[in-house]
């Protein structure tokens, strides 16, 4: 019954239809004569911007979110430290930044005047940009030693905004162009692919070209004055700012250009890879303390390169000299530079030895001649690169010490770590020789069982020396030196300066145990390494 009602009231609405069309005198369009098939009615939608202004519009949004997310890496390590955890953090902020401002200015962009929107993108994203550097200095003090929570939330707090308001420069541009549904396609994928080059450009021209040039905070500085003078350009071409609201976005930019410029750095001299501070010895006015990212990386005493004050410096001079007769000539080869501590004692120790010291920031050695009296000469030569891949220029059986001190913070390069690296060793020590790897763990000593059981996969003889802790006779942590050798190691290799143990082949063995052999496939050296 219910279904033959329903029938009824079709064919009267039919032939209420087929009426009003007689009464009309027309009938309504065929389908092939249909308008084309539009987003909206012509009259509501603003103009389009030209093609080639609205591909340099995304193009520059996009670059500056990534070139800020390489900085950020930089802007971060003297507080935080330059781990793998600290990157993943500023990664996943930036991917957070920029999926949240997708979003939002799709929908902004739907919902306002859009051509005003991209231009009020543009100049509140340079200011934002331009806070990044104040906030990083400001929280950052209070960060120090508070381990990668620190890190994220730093990272939150001053790249996310930024990121995320110039993220949304692209959708609204999008926006803007898209007036014909047949072309979207065409429009959308074109503007998608000059973000993402403004992207790569970006981020290579961040790691190539601006780090190089200039400090950090300048480079984040030049970054918001472009963006907020491209917001202001955009506003007057298109005369959506009035005079009012172009000094406004001028007097802004000026106060926030002062407060970054304002923001102290930590550092006396930024480099590729390092923010490098200099503490004076208060008891010693010939000492200086050479510290990397926050961390204390050397002491030099400009008068007397023959003194150690670290422990493990101490431990590996003993070592040597325990290992070799005294005074003899060596050829060393030293992996990571510092302050060229150990390197100037070999050669002030052992006249005629030769020392190759290998560091992968070339500016860091200039600081070391410029300010700490280092003196390269044929007998004591620096590299410059990856150890991993300058060590591959160095002779078969050439060395006869190895000595491994190369950091991150206070964690190793993973990639100095494994078992290839240490077979690298093997081929560069004379039979004979001796490799002594400066080590930091703390906790529960993870990453120095797993280094245990690599020394042990490779080297014949391996021994250890490091703190105990006197009340319970357990390992401490803190600096740790491995050594290791194709030859038998006497007990004279051995230290007690600072209050050192030497460990003999079976307690390491004992420790390695419990560890894993580190590959370049498999080395979570900085999970392992714990607070």
């Amino acid at each position: 019954m219910a279904r033959g009602k329903k029938s009824k009231r079709r064919v009267e609405a039919h032939e209420a239809v087929v009426e009003e069309i007689d009464e009309q005198g027309e009938a309504a369009p065929a389908p092939e004569r249909a308008p084309k098939l539009r987003l909206k009615a012509t009259a509501d939608l603003p103009t389009a911007l030209p093609g080639p202004a609205a591909a340099a519009l995304v193009f520059v949004a996009a670059g500056a979110v990534l070139m800020l997310e390489i900085l950020a890496v930089r802007l971060l390590a003297p507080y935080v430290g330059l781990t793998l955890e600290t990157t993943t953090s500023i990664i996943g902020a930036a991917l957070a930044g920029i999926a949240t401002g997708a979003a939002v200015g799709g929908y902004l962009a739907d919902r306002t005047d859009t051509k005003l929107l991209v231009v009020g993108l543009l100049v509140l994203g340079g200011l934002l940009t331009l806070l990044t550097v104040p906030i990083v200095h400001w929280l950052g003090p209070g960060a120090r030693g508070s381990g990668d929570l620190a890190a994220l939330g730093i990272t939150a707090l001053a790249l996310v905004p930024a990121a995320a308001v110039l993220s949304a420069v692209s959708p609204a541009v999008a926006h803007l162009q898209l007036h014909d549904l047949r072309a979207s396609g065409t429009i959308v994928g074109r503007l998608s692919a000059w973000a993402t080059a403004g992207a790569l450009l970006g981020t290579f021209g961040a790691g190539f070209v601006v780090i190089p040039l200039m400090p950090v905070g300048s480079a984040v500085l030049v970054i918001g004055l472009v963006l907020v003078l491209i917001g202001i350009a955009l506003g007057m071409t298109t005369r959506l700012l009035a005079p009012a609201g172009i000094a406004g976005a001028l007097v802004a930019t000026l106060a926030f250009g002062a407060f970054a410029a304002s923001a102290d750095s930590p550092c006396l001299r930024e480099t590729h890879y390092h923010c490098i501070e200099l503490e004076a010895d208060p008891e010693d006015p010939n000492g200086e303390e050479l510290v990397l990212d926050n961390v204390h990386n050397s002491y030099v005493d400009l008068k007397d390169p023959t003194y150690l004050r670290y422990e493990y410096t101490n431990w590996i001079a003993d070592a040597i000299d325990g290992y070799f007769p005294r005074r003899k000539p060596l050829d060393a080869v030293f992996v990571g530079g510092g302050g060229f501590t150990l390197p100037r004692w070999l050669l002030a120790t052992r006249p005629g030895s030769e020392a190759e010291v290998l560091e992968v920031d070339g500016d860091l050695v200039e600081f070391d001649e410029e300010r700490l009296g280092l003196q390269t000469s044929a007998d004591l030569r620096a590299t410059v690169g990856d150890a991993r891949m300058t060590m591959r220029n160095v002779p078969t059986d050439s060395a006869d010490v190895v000595v491994g001190d190369a950091f991150s913070g206070f964690t190793v390069p993973w990639h100095l770590t494994t078992r290839e690296w240490l077979e690298e060793m093997q081929r560069v020590l004379k039979p004979g020789g001796i490799y002594a790897a400066n080590l930091i763990d703390v906790g529960p000593l993870d990453f120095i069982k797993w280094e245990s059981a690599t020394f042990l996969d490779v080297f014949p003889e391996v021994k250890m020396i490091t703190f105990i802790n006197p009340e319970t006779g357990a390992l401490y942590g803190g600096n740790i030196v491995l050594l290791g050798s194709n030859r038998k190691m006497s007990a004279k290799v051995a230290s007690q300066a600072y209050g050192g143990v030497t460990y003999l082949k079976s307690a390491v063995e004992e420790l390695g145990a419990e560890g894993e052999v580190l590959r370049d496939d498999y080395a979570p050296v900085d999970q392992l390494r714990t607070e």
